[in-house]
């Protein structure tokens, strides 16, 4: 079976494909027909009431992803972010908390206010052992709202290693020592929502926690990995994505 960057190539020319200077995310999540042959390949997968994507490598599996999504819901993009991470060897599986997408902000809103906290948890642990199954160490990883409930997942349930993308982190000492893994963070010092007192606050009480954890700062604003949005920053985009890679092969495939 072609990795999924193999079969892009048929699509067009390695000199295109260079001359982004991208990774195959930046491709999926700028070029739409490249998204649409990865978006087509995921499998759907019913875990705990949610209707999710599967992403499978098409090689070897180096471990567990559970993706979960910003506050738009499991969109298009967030399955880009998915197929690419398969092609990286690892079995990914996008939930869906929401069971709808966001067209809108209030949209957004409601939706993330209407998660069920308790059963949002219950549905992360059936999404942890359906990945269990089939691989070994597993990491939780999302961006925005996503980015909050993959620190508060890892806080529930034992996981290997968790990423966050400008996620809400404020939380205790007390409460990080729960944790089993290290931590990645990825903030930007522009965002006014998960803000810089807020991320400070996070580093220290991991600190006085003893947990091992990377935090990145960047020159940009919150979302500022997706491209869809006004505050896209490409640099920052390619250099997170770039850490996360190293990150889940130190964590997962060590």
């Amino acid at each position: 079976m072609l990795l999924l960057k193999d079969m892009l190539m048929n699509m067009i020319t390695r000199r295109e494909f260079q001359a982004t200077g991208a990774s195959l995310l930046a491709l999926l999540l700028t070029d739409n027909a490249a998204r649409a042959a990865a978006i087509g390949k995921l499998e759907d997968i019913a875990v705990a009431g949610m209707n999710c994507k599967l992403a499978r490598p098409a090689g070897d599996v180096h471990g567990g992803i559970i993706l979960i999504h910003e506050w738009w819901g499991l969109n298009e993009q967030m399955q880009s972010v998915a197929a690419a991470l398969a092609d990286e060897g690892y079995l990914t599986l996008a939930v869906d908390l929401f069971g709808r997408v966001a067209t809108n902000v209030d949209e957004a809103k409601q939706n993330t206010q209407s998660v069920d906290a308790a059963k949002a948890v219950s549905q992360l642990q059936a999404a942890k052992d359906m990945l269990a199954k089939e691989t070994g160490k597993i990491a939780t990883m999302g961006f925005c709202f996503g980015g909050g409930w993959s620190l508060d997942a890892s806080l529930a349930m034992p996981v290997d290693a968790t990423i966050i993308y400008y996620g809400r982190c404020k939380k205790s000492a007390a409460e990080l020592a729960k944790l089993n893994g290290p931590v990645l963070g990825h903030f930007g010092n522009l965002d006014k929502f998960i803000n810089t007192e807020m991320v400070d606050g996070f580093e220290k009480a991991l600190a006085e926690a003893g947990k091992k954890a990377e935090i990145y700062r960047y020159d940009a604003d919150h979302a500022f990995a997706n491209p869809t949005t006004a505050r896209y920053d490409e640099g920052a985009a390619k250099r997170s994505y770039e850490l996360s890679l190293a990150f889940l092969k130190a964590n997962l495939q060590a």
